[in-house]
Protein backbone atom coordinates (compact mmCIF):
# COMPACT_ATOMS: atom_id res chain seq x y z
CA UNK A 1 0.00 0.00 0.00
CA UNK A 2 1.43 3.48 -0.81
CA UNK A 3 1.95 6.45 1.35
CA UNK A 4 -1.01 8.41 1.11
CA UNK A 5 -0.94 11.67 -0.28
CA UNK A 6 -2.88 15.08 0.02
CA UNK A 7 -4.96 13.85 -3.19
CA UNK A 8 -5.91 10.73 -1.71
CA UNK A 9 -7.18 11.66 1.60
CA UNK A 10 -9.45 14.41 -0.34
CA UNK A 11 -10.80 11.38 -2.23
CA UNK A 12 -12.05 9.61 1.33
CA UNK A 13 -15.98 10.15 2.01
CA UNK A 14 -14.85 11.83 5.65
CA UNK A 15 -13.56 14.79 3.91
CA UNK A 16 -15.37 14.83 0.74
CA UNK A 17 -18.39 14.88 2.63
CA UNK A 18 -17.20 18.78 3.13
CA UNK A 19 -17.09 19.98 -0.53
CA UNK A 20 -13.75 20.15 -0.46
CA UNK A 21 -11.90 23.18 -2.94
CA UNK A 22 -8.28 22.86 -3.65
CA UNK A 23 -7.66 27.20 -3.26
CA UNK A 24 -4.09 26.82 -3.98
CA UNK A 25 -1.12 24.59 -4.65
CA UNK A 26 -3.31 21.76 -6.64
CA UNK A 27 -0.09 20.88 -8.35
CA UNK A 28 1.52 19.75 -5.07
CA UNK A 29 -1.58 17.61 -4.02
CA UNK A 30 0.95 14.52 -4.55
CA UNK A 31 2.47 15.46 -1.25
CA UNK A 32 2.71 12.55 1.27
CA UNK A 33 0.88 12.54 4.41
CA UNK A 34 2.63 11.68 7.23
CA UNK A 35 0.07 12.79 9.90
CA UNK A 36 -3.18 14.49 10.37
CA UNK A 37 -2.73 17.29 12.75
CA UNK A 38 -5.64 19.37 14.43
CA UNK A 39 -4.70 23.09 15.71
CA UNK A 40 -6.02 26.16 16.03
CA UNK A 41 -2.60 27.79 17.15
CA UNK A 42 -1.14 31.12 15.28
CA UNK A 43 2.31 29.70 15.69
CA UNK A 44 1.80 25.98 15.59
CA UNK A 45 5.46 24.95 14.13
CA UNK A 46 7.10 23.98 16.43
CA UNK A 47 4.22 21.42 17.15
CA UNK A 48 4.96 19.79 13.64
CA UNK A 49 7.96 18.04 12.09
CA UNK A 50 7.24 17.89 8.41
CA UNK A 51 4.56 16.01 6.24
CA UNK A 52 1.41 17.08 8.60
CA UNK A 53 -1.98 17.51 7.03
CA UNK A 54 -3.73 20.46 8.88
CA UNK A 55 -6.66 20.69 9.82
CA UNK A 56 -8.10 24.40 11.37
CA UNK A 57 -11.53 26.46 11.52
CA UNK A 58 -9.68 29.34 10.87
CA UNK A 59 -10.94 30.80 14.57
CA UNK A 60 -7.56 31.41 15.59
CA UNK A 61 -6.42 33.47 12.01
CA UNK A 62 -5.27 37.08 13.66
CA UNK A 63 -7.57 39.95 12.67
CA UNK A 64 -5.37 41.96 10.57
CA UNK A 65 -5.75 39.69 6.92
CA UNK A 66 -1.91 40.90 6.18
CA UNK A 67 -0.79 38.90 8.91
CA UNK A 68 -1.99 35.88 7.32
CA UNK A 69 1.60 35.44 5.62
CA UNK A 70 3.66 34.62 8.52
CA UNK A 71 1.11 32.14 9.35
CA UNK A 72 1.70 30.63 5.64
CA UNK A 73 4.82 30.76 5.68
CA UNK A 74 5.14 28.94 9.21
CA UNK A 75 3.71 25.87 7.79
CA UNK A 76 5.73 26.31 4.61
CA UNK A 77 9.00 26.49 5.94
CA UNK A 78 8.27 22.98 8.22
CA UNK A 79 7.04 21.15 4.79
CA UNK A 80 3.78 20.65 6.05
CA UNK A 81 1.89 18.46 3.41
CA UNK A 82 -0.95 20.99 2.93
CA UNK A 83 -3.54 23.27 4.87
CA UNK A 84 -7.78 22.32 5.14
CA UNK A 85 -9.65 25.06 6.81
CA UNK A 86 -13.46 24.73 7.42
CA UNK A 87 -15.37 27.63 6.78
CA UNK A 88 -18.57 28.91 7.91
CA UNK A 89 -17.24 29.07 11.93
CA UNK A 90 -14.68 32.47 11.08
CA UNK A 91 -15.07 32.64 7.01
CA UNK A 92 -17.50 31.99 4.18
CA UNK A 93 -15.05 31.83 2.52
CA UNK A 94 -11.20 31.88 2.55
CA UNK A 95 -9.21 35.37 2.85
CA UNK A 96 -7.84 36.04 -0.74
CA UNK A 97 -4.60 37.03 1.68
CA UNK A 98 -4.87 33.76 2.75
CA UNK A 99 -4.78 32.08 -0.53
CA UNK A 100 -2.21 34.44 -1.89
CA UNK A 101 0.16 33.48 0.62
CA UNK A 102 -0.35 29.76 -0.24
CA UNK A 103 0.05 30.24 -3.78
CA UNK A 104 3.22 32.18 -3.49
CA UNK A 105 4.47 29.57 -1.30
CA UNK A 106 3.15 26.13 -3.57
CA UNK A 107 1.35 25.11 -0.28
CA UNK A 108 -2.06 23.26 -1.37
CA UNK A 109 -4.93 25.22 0.12
CA UNK A 110 -8.22 22.98 1.01
CA UNK A 111 -11.47 24.52 1.65
CA UNK A 112 -13.95 22.74 3.20
CA UNK A 113 -17.98 24.40 2.26
CA UNK A 114 -19.81 21.93 5.12
CA UNK A 115 -18.05 21.40 8.41
CA UNK A 116 -16.71 18.10 8.85
CA UNK A 117 -15.87 16.21 12.63
CA UNK A 118 -11.78 16.43 12.49
CA UNK A 119 -11.97 13.45 14.87
CA UNK A 120 -13.34 11.31 12.19
CA UNK A 121 -11.04 12.64 10.06
CA UNK A 122 -7.94 12.06 12.12
CA UNK A 123 -8.55 8.40 12.86
CA UNK A 124 -9.83 7.10 9.69
CA UNK A 125 -6.72 9.40 7.81
CA UNK A 126 -4.08 7.81 11.08
CA UNK A 127 -5.57 4.11 10.48
CA UNK A 128 -4.68 4.12 6.76
CA UNK A 129 -1.38 5.78 7.19
CA UNK A 130 -0.50 2.94 10.09
CA UNK A 131 -1.90 0.14 7.46
CA UNK A 132 0.70 2.30 4.94
CA UNK A 133 3.45 1.89 7.64
CA UNK A 134 2.83 -1.41 8.32
CA UNK A 135 2.91 -2.51 4.77
CA UNK A 136 6.07 -0.36 4.29
CA UNK A 137 8.15 -2.75 7.01
CA UNK A 138 6.85 -5.97 5.35
CA UNK A 139 8.23 -4.55 2.38
CA UNK A 140 11.29 -3.33 3.45
CA UNK A 141 11.96 -6.82 4.60
CA UNK A 142 11.64 -8.58 1.19
CA UNK A 143 13.68 -5.79 0.07
CA UNK A 144 16.88 -6.41 2.73
CA UNK A 145 16.40 -9.84 2.34
CA UNK A 146 16.13 -9.70 -1.58
CA UNK A 147 19.28 -7.58 -1.20
CA UNK A 148 21.40 -9.72 1.51
CA UNK A 149 20.53 -12.93 -1.06
CA UNK A 150 22.15 -11.00 -3.70
CA UNK A 151 25.41 -10.03 -1.61
CA UNK A 152 25.66 -13.40 -0.09
CA UNK A 153 26.14 -15.18 -3.84
CA UNK A 154 28.39 -12.17 -4.77
CA UNK A 155 25.55 -10.44 -7.45
CA UNK A 156 28.13 -8.62 -9.81
CA UNK A 157 27.16 -4.48 -9.45
CA UNK A 158 24.91 -4.37 -12.61
CA UNK A 159 22.45 -6.98 -11.20
CA UNK A 160 22.51 -4.89 -8.11
CA UNK A 161 21.61 -1.60 -9.70
CA UNK A 162 19.30 -3.88 -12.00
CA UNK A 163 17.36 -5.14 -9.49
CA UNK A 164 17.14 -1.21 -7.70
CA UNK A 165 15.64 -0.36 -10.90
CA UNK A 166 13.13 -2.89 -11.14
CA UNK A 167 11.53 -2.57 -7.85
CA UNK A 168 11.69 1.38 -8.16
CA UNK A 169 10.37 1.17 -11.70
CA UNK A 170 12.68 4.19 -11.98
CA UNK A 171 16.04 4.37 -13.72
CA UNK A 172 19.12 4.11 -11.14
CA UNK A 173 22.25 5.30 -12.38
CA UNK A 174 25.53 4.04 -10.52
CA UNK A 175 28.28 6.82 -10.53
CA UNK A 176 31.76 7.26 -9.38
CA UNK A 177 33.81 10.24 -7.52
CA UNK A 178 34.58 12.07 -11.22
CA UNK A 179 30.91 12.06 -12.19
CA UNK A 180 31.13 8.60 -14.74
CA UNK A 181 28.31 6.91 -15.13
CA UNK A 182 29.44 3.50 -14.38
CA UNK A 183 26.15 1.56 -14.17
CA UNK A 184 22.96 2.84 -16.19
CA UNK A 185 19.51 0.53 -16.27
CA UNK A 186 16.85 3.13 -17.73
CA UNK A 187 14.13 1.04 -16.37
CA UNK A 188 10.65 2.93 -17.00
CA UNK A 189 12.32 5.15 -19.15
CA UNK A 190 12.63 3.88 -22.77
CA UNK A 191 13.73 7.43 -24.22
CA UNK A 192 17.31 6.52 -23.48
CA UNK A 193 18.12 10.23 -22.94
CA UNK A 194 19.12 10.32 -19.18
CA UNK A 195 22.57 10.06 -19.63
CA UNK A 196 22.59 13.45 -21.89
CA UNK A 197 25.54 15.74 -20.36
CA UNK A 198 25.30 13.47 -17.62
CA UNK A 199 29.01 14.87 -15.71
CA UNK A 200 27.70 18.21 -15.89
CA UNK A 201 24.03 17.89 -14.60
CA UNK A 202 25.14 14.94 -11.69
CA UNK A 203 27.57 17.74 -10.49
CA UNK A 204 24.78 20.48 -9.73
CA UNK A 205 23.40 17.59 -7.22
CA UNK A 206 24.95 17.63 -3.77
CA UNK A 207 26.11 14.54 -2.15
CA UNK A 208 23.38 13.83 1.05
CA UNK A 209 24.75 11.87 4.12
CA UNK A 210 22.22 9.15 3.64
CA UNK A 211 19.28 8.83 1.18
CA UNK A 212 17.53 11.99 -0.35
CA UNK A 213 16.58 14.10 -2.79
CA UNK A 214 19.17 16.48 -3.92
CA UNK A 215 19.86 18.82 -6.90
CA UNK A 216 17.54 20.85 -9.20
CA UNK A 217 16.25 17.69 -10.61
CA UNK A 218 15.26 16.21 -8.30
CA UNK A 219 17.33 13.39 -7.96
CA UNK A 220 16.98 10.92 -5.19
CA UNK A 221 20.70 10.15 -4.26
CA UNK A 222 22.55 7.37 -1.59
CA UNK A 223 26.03 7.75 -1.27
CA UNK A 224 28.07 4.79 -2.00
CA UNK A 225 31.72 3.82 0.23
CA UNK A 226 34.30 1.32 0.07
CA UNK A 227 36.19 1.38 3.56
CA UNK A 228 34.61 4.68 5.24
CA UNK A 229 35.71 6.56 1.74
CA UNK A 230 33.60 7.90 -0.45
CA UNK A 231 33.59 5.68 -3.90
CA UNK A 232 30.34 7.28 -5.70
CA UNK A 233 26.75 7.90 -5.01
CA UNK A 234 24.12 5.92 -6.64
CA UNK A 235 21.46 8.05 -8.13
CA UNK A 236 17.67 7.37 -8.72
CA UNK A 237 15.74 9.77 -11.24
CA UNK A 238 12.24 10.87 -11.25
CA UNK A 239 9.78 9.71 -14.21
CA UNK A 240 8.52 12.66 -16.09
CA UNK A 241 4.99 11.64 -15.03
CA UNK A 242 5.05 9.89 -12.44
CA UNK A 243 4.50 10.30 -8.75
CA UNK A 244 6.82 11.94 -6.51
CA UNK A 245 9.47 9.10 -4.54
CA UNK A 246 8.57 7.85 -1.65
CA UNK A 247 9.50 6.13 1.43
CA UNK A 248 9.47 3.28 -0.51
CA UNK A 249 11.41 4.32 -3.14
CA UNK A 250 13.99 5.73 -0.43
CA UNK A 251 14.39 2.65 1.16
CA UNK A 252 14.75 0.56 -1.76
CA UNK A 253 17.96 3.30 -2.72
CA UNK A 254 19.38 2.44 0.69
CA UNK A 255 19.22 -1.52 0.38
CA UNK A 256 20.78 -1.24 -2.95
CA UNK A 257 23.74 1.25 -2.07
CA UNK A 258 24.68 -0.56 1.24
CA UNK A 259 24.67 -4.10 -0.87
CA UNK A 260 27.06 -2.11 -3.80
CA UNK A 261 29.21 -1.03 -0.30
CA UNK A 262 29.05 -4.40 0.97
CA UNK A 263 30.41 -5.49 -3.32
CA UNK A 264 33.04 -3.02 -2.61
CA UNK A 265 35.10 -4.90 0.00
CA UNK A 266 34.88 -8.18 -2.04
CA UNK A 267 38.15 -7.81 -4.33
CA UNK A 268 36.28 -7.91 -7.32
CA UNK A 269 37.51 -6.29 -10.67
CA UNK A 270 37.05 -2.70 -11.19
CA UNK A 271 33.97 -1.41 -11.71
CA UNK A 272 35.08 1.26 -13.92
CA UNK A 273 37.25 -0.99 -16.16
CA UNK A 274 34.05 -3.33 -16.42
CA UNK A 275 31.89 -0.10 -17.19
CA UNK A 276 34.51 0.76 -20.13
CA UNK A 277 34.53 -3.40 -21.16
CA UNK A 278 30.65 -3.42 -21.33
CA UNK A 279 30.64 -0.23 -23.93
CA UNK A 280 33.84 -1.05 -25.93
CA UNK A 281 32.03 -4.69 -26.78
CA UNK A 282 29.09 -2.84 -26.90
CA UNK A 283 30.99 -0.76 -30.05
CA UNK A 284 32.50 -3.66 -31.48
CA UNK A 285 29.60 -5.93 -31.64
CA UNK A 286 27.08 -2.15 -32.37
CA UNK A 287 24.36 -3.25 -29.69
CA UNK A 288 23.01 -0.12 -29.29
CA UNK A 289 19.34 1.25 -30.71
CA UNK A 290 21.23 4.48 -32.18
CA UNK A 291 24.29 6.69 -32.33
CA UNK A 292 22.79 9.05 -29.58
CA UNK A 293 22.59 6.22 -27.56
CA UNK A 294 26.08 5.31 -28.29
CA UNK A 295 27.24 8.62 -27.69
CA UNK A 296 25.74 9.09 -24.60
CA UNK A 297 26.93 6.20 -22.64
CA UNK A 298 30.37 7.01 -23.80
CA UNK A 299 30.27 10.42 -23.25
CA UNK A 300 29.15 9.77 -19.53
CA UNK A 301 31.93 7.66 -18.95
CA UNK A 302 33.88 10.51 -19.34
CA UNK A 303 35.20 10.10 -23.33
CA UNK A 304 34.56 13.10 -25.64
CA UNK A 305 33.32 12.22 -28.98
CA UNK A 306 32.65 15.09 -30.83
CA UNK A 307 35.42 17.06 -32.46
CA UNK A 308 37.69 14.47 -31.92
CA UNK A 309 39.42 12.19 -33.62
CA UNK A 310 38.65 8.28 -32.50
CA UNK A 311 41.43 5.78 -32.47
CA UNK A 312 40.54 2.43 -31.86
CA UNK A 313 43.14 -0.26 -30.68
CA UNK A 314 43.21 -3.77 -29.80
CA UNK A 315 45.61 -5.31 -27.36
CA UNK A 316 46.63 -9.09 -27.46
CA UNK A 317 48.15 -10.39 -24.73
CA UNK A 318 48.02 -13.76 -25.05
CA UNK A 319 51.76 -14.11 -24.50
CA UNK A 320 52.25 -11.82 -21.91
CA UNK A 321 53.53 -13.34 -18.36
CA UNK A 322 50.13 -13.40 -15.67
CA UNK A 323 49.92 -12.19 -12.57
CA UNK A 324 50.61 -8.43 -10.95
CA UNK A 325 48.71 -5.29 -12.95
CA UNK A 326 46.24 -6.60 -15.89
CA UNK A 327 47.07 -5.02 -19.00
CA UNK A 328 44.07 -2.80 -18.92
CA UNK A 329 44.69 -1.48 -15.46
CA UNK A 330 47.94 -0.42 -16.68
CA UNK A 331 46.95 1.43 -20.01
CA UNK A 332 44.26 3.10 -18.27
CA UNK A 333 46.83 4.48 -15.66
CA UNK A 334 49.26 5.42 -17.87
CA UNK A 335 46.65 7.03 -20.02
CA UNK A 336 44.88 8.67 -17.39
CA UNK A 337 48.92 10.33 -16.17
CA UNK A 338 49.08 11.50 -20.10
CA UNK A 339 46.10 13.63 -20.27
CA UNK A 340 44.70 10.92 -22.75
CA UNK A 341 40.57 10.51 -22.56
CA UNK A 342 39.73 6.67 -23.21
CA UNK A 343 38.33 4.26 -22.79
CA UNK A 344 39.61 1.04 -21.65
CA UNK A 345 38.45 -2.37 -21.14
CA UNK A 346 38.78 -6.45 -21.70
CA UNK A 347 37.39 -7.73 -25.25
CA UNK A 348 37.91 -11.78 -23.91
CA UNK A 349 40.64 -12.98 -21.83
CA UNK A 350 43.57 -12.68 -24.11
CA UNK A 351 42.46 -9.07 -25.64
CA UNK A 352 42.05 -5.37 -24.21
CA UNK A 353 40.09 -3.07 -25.94
CA UNK A 354 41.49 0.72 -25.95
CA UNK A 355 39.40 3.89 -27.62
CA UNK A 356 40.94 7.16 -27.22
CA UNK A 357 39.53 10.54 -28.06
CA UNK A 358 42.26 12.39 -29.39
CA UNK A 359 42.01 16.89 -31.20
CA UNK A 360 41.40 16.29 -35.07
CA UNK A 361 44.43 18.14 -35.60
CA UNK A 362 47.13 15.91 -33.77
CA UNK A 363 48.99 12.93 -34.89
CA UNK A 364 48.14 9.54 -34.20
CA UNK A 365 51.08 7.40 -35.24
CA UNK A 366 53.25 8.89 -31.95
CA UNK A 367 50.79 8.19 -29.53
CA UNK A 368 50.00 4.52 -31.12
CA UNK A 369 53.63 3.85 -30.58
CA UNK A 370 54.37 5.74 -26.89
CA UNK A 371 51.47 3.08 -25.86
CA UNK A 372 52.55 -0.09 -27.72
CA UNK A 373 56.59 0.71 -26.68
CA UNK A 374 55.32 1.30 -22.91
CA UNK A 375 53.32 -2.12 -23.63
CA UNK A 376 56.14 -3.90 -24.78
CA UNK A 377 59.08 -2.95 -21.73
CA UNK A 378 56.30 -3.73 -19.35
CA UNK A 379 54.40 -7.16 -20.17
CA UNK A 380 57.15 -8.55 -23.03
CA UNK A 381 57.65 -8.34 -26.86
CA UNK A 382 55.33 -10.93 -27.38
CA UNK A 383 52.13 -8.79 -26.98
CA UNK A 384 50.34 -7.66 -29.97
CA UNK A 385 49.16 -4.02 -30.52
CA UNK A 386 46.94 -4.02 -33.63
CA UNK A 387 45.38 -0.19 -34.41
CA UNK A 388 42.44 0.77 -36.68
CA UNK A 389 41.68 3.72 -38.92
CA UNK A 390 41.03 6.45 -36.93
CA UNK A 391 37.33 7.86 -37.26
CA UNK A 392 35.68 11.06 -36.52
CA UNK A 393 32.10 9.20 -35.83
CA UNK A 394 30.86 6.92 -33.23
CA UNK A 395 29.18 4.98 -35.36
CA UNK A 396 31.88 4.57 -37.63
CA UNK A 397 34.12 2.63 -34.83
CA UNK A 398 32.38 -0.40 -34.93
CA UNK A 399 34.32 -1.08 -38.61
CA UNK A 400 38.01 0.26 -37.64
CA UNK A 401 37.75 -1.66 -34.11
CA UNK A 402 36.61 -4.43 -36.50
CA UNK A 403 39.68 -4.17 -38.78
CA UNK A 404 41.73 -3.80 -35.62
CA UNK A 405 40.78 -7.14 -34.64
CA UNK A 406 41.81 -8.64 -38.04
CA UNK A 407 45.12 -7.30 -37.92
CA UNK A 408 45.91 -8.72 -34.46
CA UNK A 409 44.82 -11.87 -35.39
CA UNK A 410 47.29 -11.97 -38.38
CA UNK A 411 50.12 -11.09 -36.39
CA UNK A 412 52.10 -14.14 -35.95
CA UNK A 413 55.65 -15.03 -33.91
CA UNK A 414 57.60 -13.86 -37.60
CA UNK A 415 55.68 -10.76 -37.85
CA UNK A 416 56.40 -9.45 -34.25
CA UNK A 417 59.26 -6.43 -35.63
CA UNK A 418 57.15 -3.44 -35.62
CA UNK A 419 55.91 -1.07 -32.19
CA UNK A 420 52.10 -1.75 -33.23
CA UNK A 421 50.34 -2.87 -36.58
CA UNK A 422 47.80 -1.61 -38.85
CA UNK A 423 45.98 -3.15 -41.79
CA UNK A 424 48.31 -2.14 -44.44
CA UNK A 425 51.14 -4.63 -42.45
CA UNK A 426 49.34 -7.48 -43.06
CA UNK A 427 51.07 -9.63 -45.94
CA UNK A 428 50.78 -13.39 -47.04
CA UNK A 429 52.71 -14.51 -44.01
CA UNK A 430 50.10 -12.41 -41.66
CA UNK A 431 47.43 -13.85 -44.29
CA UNK A 432 48.43 -17.36 -43.75
CA UNK A 433 49.02 -17.12 -39.83
CA UNK A 434 45.27 -15.55 -39.28
CA UNK A 435 44.02 -18.92 -41.91
CA UNK A 436 45.81 -21.60 -39.89
CA UNK A 437 42.96 -22.70 -38.04
CA UNK A 438 41.22 -23.33 -41.29
CA UNK A 439 41.15 -27.20 -42.81
CA UNK A 440 41.74 -26.00 -46.47
CA UNK A 441 45.13 -24.39 -45.52
CA UNK A 442 46.26 -27.39 -43.09
CA UNK A 443 44.89 -29.68 -46.31
CA UNK A 444 47.10 -27.43 -49.46
CA UNK A 445 50.08 -27.95 -47.29
CA UNK A 446 49.91 -31.77 -47.03
CA UNK A 447 48.95 -31.60 -50.36
CA UNK A 448 51.90 -30.03 -51.89
CA UNK A 449 54.85 -30.70 -49.57
CA UNK A 450 53.56 -33.77 -47.60
CA UNK A 451 55.60 -36.47 -49.63
CA UNK A 452 58.85 -34.15 -48.98
CA UNK A 453 57.91 -33.66 -44.81
CA UNK A 454 57.82 -37.55 -44.66
CA UNK A 455 61.02 -38.20 -46.39
CA UNK A 456 62.75 -35.78 -44.59
CA UNK A 457 61.63 -37.40 -41.05
CA UNK A 458 62.58 -41.04 -42.54
CA UNK A 459 65.97 -40.20 -43.59
CA UNK A 460 66.90 -37.29 -41.12
CA UNK A 461 67.33 -34.89 -43.88
CA UNK A 462 66.76 -31.33 -44.24
CA UNK A 463 65.93 -30.88 -48.22
CA UNK A 464 62.54 -28.22 -46.95
CA UNK A 465 65.48 -26.14 -45.70
CA UNK A 466 67.13 -26.61 -49.25
CA UNK A 467 63.18 -25.85 -50.81
CA UNK A 468 62.87 -23.08 -48.64
CA UNK A 469 66.23 -21.22 -48.94
CA UNK A 470 65.42 -21.67 -53.44
CA UNK A 471 62.26 -20.36 -52.88
CA UNK A 472 63.59 -17.00 -50.54
CA UNK A 473 65.81 -16.69 -53.37
CA UNK A 474 63.29 -16.47 -56.57
CA UNK A 475 65.00 -19.77 -58.37
CA UNK A 476 68.31 -18.16 -58.06
CA UNK A 477 70.30 -21.62 -57.66
CA UNK A 478 73.76 -19.66 -56.85
CA UNK A 479 71.94 -17.72 -53.82
CA UNK A 480 70.19 -20.85 -52.23
CA UNK A 481 73.72 -22.81 -52.37
CA UNK A 482 75.22 -20.26 -50.91
CA UNK A 483 72.87 -19.65 -48.13
CA UNK A 484 72.83 -23.25 -46.91
CA UNK A 485 76.44 -23.76 -47.44
CA UNK A 486 76.23 -25.93 -49.92
CA UNK A 487 78.44 -26.61 -53.25
CA UNK A 488 76.13 -25.38 -56.44
CA UNK A 489 76.91 -29.32 -57.74
CA UNK A 490 75.39 -30.80 -54.32
CA UNK A 491 72.49 -28.47 -54.20
CA UNK A 492 71.43 -29.04 -57.49
CA UNK A 493 71.31 -32.80 -56.78
CA UNK A 494 69.13 -31.66 -53.36
CA UNK A 495 66.48 -29.53 -55.95
CA UNK A 496 66.42 -32.59 -58.06
CA UNK A 497 65.35 -34.96 -55.34
CA UNK A 498 62.48 -32.72 -53.74
CA UNK A 499 61.48 -32.17 -57.74
CA UNK A 500 61.12 -35.82 -57.93
CA UNK A 501 59.34 -35.97 -54.42
CA UNK A 502 56.64 -33.55 -55.32
CA UNK A 503 56.60 -33.98 -58.98
CA UNK A 504 56.86 -30.65 -59.66
CA UNK A 505 59.08 -28.11 -62.10
CA UNK A 506 60.97 -25.85 -60.06
CA UNK A 507 62.04 -24.25 -62.95
CA UNK A 508 58.00 -22.81 -63.29
CA UNK A 509 57.62 -19.54 -61.67
CA UNK A 510 53.78 -20.77 -61.29
CA UNK A 511 54.35 -24.06 -59.81
CA UNK A 512 57.65 -21.87 -57.32
CA UNK A 513 54.83 -19.80 -55.73
CA UNK A 514 51.91 -22.38 -55.00
CA UNK A 515 55.39 -23.94 -52.91
CA UNK A 516 56.01 -20.58 -51.48
CA UNK A 517 51.86 -20.37 -50.15
CA UNK A 518 52.76 -23.94 -49.04
CA UNK A 519 55.85 -23.17 -46.99
CA UNK A 520 54.39 -19.94 -45.50
CA UNK A 521 51.99 -21.93 -44.31
CA UNK A 522 53.57 -24.85 -43.15
CA UNK A 523 55.41 -21.60 -40.83
CA UNK A 524 51.88 -20.81 -39.95
CA UNK A 525 50.78 -23.43 -38.74
CA UNK A 526 54.02 -24.78 -36.77
CA UNK A 527 56.25 -21.62 -36.57
CA UNK A 528 59.20 -20.65 -37.93
CA UNK A 529 62.58 -23.13 -38.24
CA UNK A 530 65.50 -22.47 -35.67
CA UNK A 531 68.16 -21.78 -38.03
CA UNK A 532 71.54 -22.30 -36.22
CA UNK A 533 74.52 -20.50 -37.44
Amino acid sequence: MPFLTVADVLRLPVIAAGLPRVAAGGEQLGRAVRWVHVTELLDPASFLEGGELVLTTGMPYPSDPTQLRGYVDQLADVGVAGLVVELGRRYQQAPPELVTACRERDLPLIVLARGVRFIEVTQTVHALILDAQGELLRRAQQVQELFTSLTLRGAEPEELVQTAADLAGCPVVLENLIHHAVICVQAGHPGGQILEAWPRRSRAAATPDRAAVSGPEGWLMAPVTERSSPWGRLIMLPLAAGPPFGPEHTMILEQAATALTLARLTGRPSWDRRAHSSVLLDLLHWRYRSRTEARLRAEALGLPTTGHRLLPVVVDHAGAPGGGTSVADHLAGELHTAGVKALVGNLSERRTGLLMALARASAWRPVAERVARDLHAVFGEDVVVAVGPSVTELGEVTGSFRQAEQVADAIGPTSRGRPFHVASDVGLPELLYSLRDDVRVQKYVEQQLGRLLRHDARHGSDLLTSLRAYLDAAGNKSIAAKHVGLSRQAFYQRLHTIERLLATDLESGSQRTQLHVAVTALDALHGPPMVSQ
